[in-house]
Order: structure tokens, then C-alpha cells, then sequence
């Protein structure tokens, strides 16, 4: 659905100049599925990806503008994967293979008549179809970590516990012979090709973002010899020119940010005191990586944390002088700080970091970027003029700050999206202005760019 409409709900223009258009229906998960099942009966349907993550429980969807049931029983799948899903994968065709149930398989879900013992329920289907308190109830409930049940009639759908990825298993899939071919009809992903994962989870939270709640609140880093290697992998191939596309993961400057207390600490890493946020780890490896033979240059495209990356001037020396290329992407997302504290975002002034990285950068054309939301829970006419005229004012000082902005589309399972179909912020109960017009929304964009009339 995000492929096929922007977030005012309206069908995405052809682009003329696309190699190739998807065919991708509206809903592809439950088409596909529901196509399976009579064409080849008996056969195992086993979803994964990031829509079957955010899908498996009971979730607002925004295009119909109602609570869905979980993916699980919609598609009549056998099994659903949610987060990477490699070692979920593997058990499930070792399984497969051996005629065995897929019962009890961490990290994916499954429809049962029973409520086991051990399963933490959340509030059911009915409920949160019915009642916002329940729904935020339901959200607050949601974890990787723990056995969930949700009630959808007179059935279960259980959730096992992540599995318990560990640097290791990062660097036995990410040093795995891939053939780095990309079909040329998918140019959009030519990037990919010399891109090097170096972690996977984000500590940040937002309320915004899925992505706690597909690959986790917990870093998880690779060795960097398990890195560098790869990169050395990559010099050899024959299409490698000497660059690195990118050299990050979810938040680049997040690697070697890994909690010392294990993946069971519920705390929340960027408040917790024994955080290494020194990026010593960060800035050791960009060195060694920069100095491969055959690397002419690598750079650090993914998203900073910009208030993390100001613990470490020598971190964002190496970043300016090695890594970037002319200019840096970071997401403020939004100045006003009604907005920022609902987004989760109440980070230290950007500000202050604009005027570090024009200290560090003295001298040489390099310059910052941001991207913007406008239209979250919380933004309304007010907070929108507060943002344009920061906009405007970066403007006069002979900056084109606008990278992209993003009006706030709701996704499964995040707290700005219960937000956003309950008027509450589940974290306190307390009640939340949401611009839900297409009209407010067009006007909180119109603020920030110059959009065509027909928008």
C-alpha cells in the first residue's frame, strides 16, 4: 500500500521513465497467499518481511481506516516470521524436512485453538477493535521479547520470543558467498551492491518508526575483522570501482553500541549510564576500512544520530574529512518540543550541533541536510509554523536545509500510529491533537515547500 498510494491516500504517479512498473496489487501479502492456497493445496506458506512483522497481531490500518486482524489468519498462512528471519528460516526447513511441527520456532507466530500457560495474553481483537484504552493497552504490551497471545474470536494468534541473534551469527550470514548481481531492470537498488551492513537494531525508540519492533531495541555488531573482510571480498569483484556505497546499518553511528547487559535488559539503552558512547569502536574501523587496498573511498551514507555523534568530535572528524560526500543527512524531524517529546525524539538542540559540524567542517564545502515530518500527532498549525520558520531561517543563512519532508504516514504497531487512531499517547493516557484532514496535512507540507495545485 505504501508502494501504491502517498500518504493522502492517492494512486502514485507512473513514473515514464521507470525500466519497469511492479504489478504489484493493493494488499500483495493476502493476494498472494489466498492465490496459493487453492492453486497448490497442501502446500506450507510461511510469511516474512517487514509487513508480516508489523501485521502480526491486530493493527490499524490506515488505507481502510479500521483495525485489521493479524496477518496470520487474513492470508491463512501456516507460519509468520517477523524480524531478519534467517534463523527462523533455517529451523523451519530443518522441520519441514524432518515432517515436524513448526510449534515453539522463536521468532514467529502461530494460530492455536489452546492458550498456552506460559503466553503473556494482550488485549483480543474485539477489544482493541472497540475500545482506545485497549488499544494502547495492546500497544504497550508489544515486545520481541516475551510469549504474547492475542484472542481473535475463538482463536489465539501466539507470538515466540525473538531468537537471540549474537555477533557471530551477523558474521556467518554476512560472510556468506553472495553473487552482488542485481537484475538491471531494479536500478534503485544498484547501491546495495557495495553497501556493508556493520550492525542490525536501533536503540533511538522513535515513536514513529517499526523498526524496534522488526529487528530490535538491542545492537547487535559484527566482529570488524568479520567487516574488513568482506570489504576485501568486495575489492575483488569485478564490477567494484573502489567505493564504498555505504558503510552503517539502521543509525550508522550506532555500531559497537551493544548492551553489556544481554538481550533480557529491558532498559532503555540511550538512558542508561553504562552505554559505550565513545564510538571508539566506530572510528577504529572506518580507519582500518579506509585503508584496504583497492578502497579509494568509503562512505558513510545511512542516518546519524546527531545527538550521539556530538560525544565524539573525533567520530565526526573522521566522518567530515573521510566519509561523506559533501554533505550529511540527519533527521530532526521537527523543532517544536510538544511534537519532539510524542516522537520521541527530545534529543540535545540541533542547533548545537549545526554549529560543531560548521567548526569541524571550517573551510570546506560541506554541508548539512534534514529531513522533516510534518502532520505527526501533536503538529498542528502552530507547531508547523514553528518548524517553517526554522526552515526559513536556515534559509537566510544561505542554507538549502530541505532534504525531504515526509508527511506522516501511520504504519502497524508504533506508538505514533495508536496516536494517531486513538487520540491518546499510550505512554501517559493523556490526550494527543491529531491533524487527520487531508487538507491540515496538505497545508503543514505546503508550509515547508512550494507543492503543485494539483497536490
Amino acid at each position: 500500500m505504501l508502494v501504491n498510494y502517498t500518504p493522502l491516500k492517492r494512486g502514485r504517479a507512473k513514473d515514464e521513465h521507470a525500466p519497469y512498473e511492479s504489478g504489484m496489487p493493493d494488499r500483495a501479502v493476502l493476494v498472494y497467499a489466498n492465490k496459493i492456497k487453492p492453486l497448490f493445496p497442501g502446500s506450507v506458506i510461511v510469511l516474512g518481511g517487514i509487513e508480516a512483522s508489523l501485521r502480526r497481531f491486530a493493527h490499524y490500518d490506515y488505507w481502510e481506516n479500521k483495525v485489521r486482524r493479524g496477518l496470520l489468519l487474513d492470508s491463512r498462512a501456516d507460519i509468520l516470521v517477523y524480524g531478519p528471519g534467517e534463523l527462523q528460516a533455517i529451523e523451519i526447513a530443518r522441520r519441514l524436512e524432518a515432517s515436524q511441527d513448526l510449534s515453539g520456532i522463536p521468532g514467529t507466530c502461530l494460530v492455536k485453538r489452546e492458550l498456552p500457560s506460559r503466553f503473556q495474553e494482550i488485549p483480543s481483537f474485539e477489544d482493541v477493535s472497540s475500545s482506545p484504552g485497549q488499544f494502547c493497552r495492546a500497544q504497550n504490551s508489544f515486545s520481541n521479547r516475551k510469549h504474547l497471545a492475542q484472542r481473535h474470536d475463538n482463536r489465539y494468534i501466539l507470538q515466540y520470543p525473538m531468537p537471540d541473534y549474537r555477533t557471530e551469527d551477523l558474521d556467518w550470514i554476512y560472510g556468506l558467498p553472495f553473487s552482488r548481481k542485481i537484475p538491471p531492470q531494479f536500478p534503485e537498488f544498484q547501491m546495495a551492491q557495495f553497501s556493508i551492513v556493520t550492525h542490525r537494531g536501533c536503540i533511538g525508540r522513535c515513536s514513529f518508526c517499526s523498526l524496534s519492533l522488526h529487528q530490535g531495541d538491542r545492537i547487535v555488531s559484527r566482529n570488524e575483522e568479520s567487516i574488513l573482510e568482506e570489504i576485501r571480498r568486495l575489492t575483488r569483484h569485478p564490477r567494484f570501482k573502489g567505493y564504498i556505497d555505504d558503510l552503517g546499518g539502521p543509525t550508522a553511528n550506532m555500531y559497537g553500541m551493544d548492551c553489556k547487559a544481554g538481550p533480557t535488559c529491558e532498559r532503555d539503552c540511550l538512558g542508561c549510564r553504562t552505554l559505550d558512547r565513545s564510538h571508539r569502536r566506530l572510528v577504529h574501523l572506518m580507519k582500518q576500512a579506509r585503508q584496504i587496498p583497492g578502497v579509494k573511498k568509503v562512505f558513510v551514507r545511512s542516518g546519524i544520530r546527531y545527538d550521539l555523534a556530538m560525544e565524539s568530535e573525533e567520530y565526526l572528524k573522521e566522518l567530515s574529512d573521510h566519509h561523506l560526500s559533501g554533505l550529511l543527512k540527519v533527521a530532526p524531524e521537527h523543532v517544536s518540543r510538544g511534537v519532539l517529546r510524542l516522537m520521541n525524539k527530545e534529543t540535545r538542540p540541533l542547533e548545537e550541533f549545526r554549529r560543531l559540524f560548521k567548526r569541524i567542517n571550517k573551510g570546506r564545502k560541506q554541508h548539512l541536510k534534514y529531513y522533516l515530518m510534518v502532520a505527526h500527532p501533536g503538529s498542528g498549525k502552530k507547531e508547523a509554523q514553528e518548524l517553517a520558520g526554522e526552515v526559513r531561517r536556515l534559509e537566510k543563512e544561505g542554507e538549502k536545509p530541505v532534504e525531504g519532508v515526509q508527511i506522516f504516514t501511520p504504519t502497524p504497531m508504533t506508538r505514533s500510529t495508536c496516536m494517531y487512531y486513538t487520540g491518546l499517547d499510550p505512554a501517559t493516557g493523556e490526550k494527543v491533537f491529531v491533524p487527520r484532514t487531508f487538507s491540515e496535512k496538505k497545508e503543514q507540507k505546503r508550509m515547508l515547500i512550494s507543492l503543485p495545485k494539483k497536490y
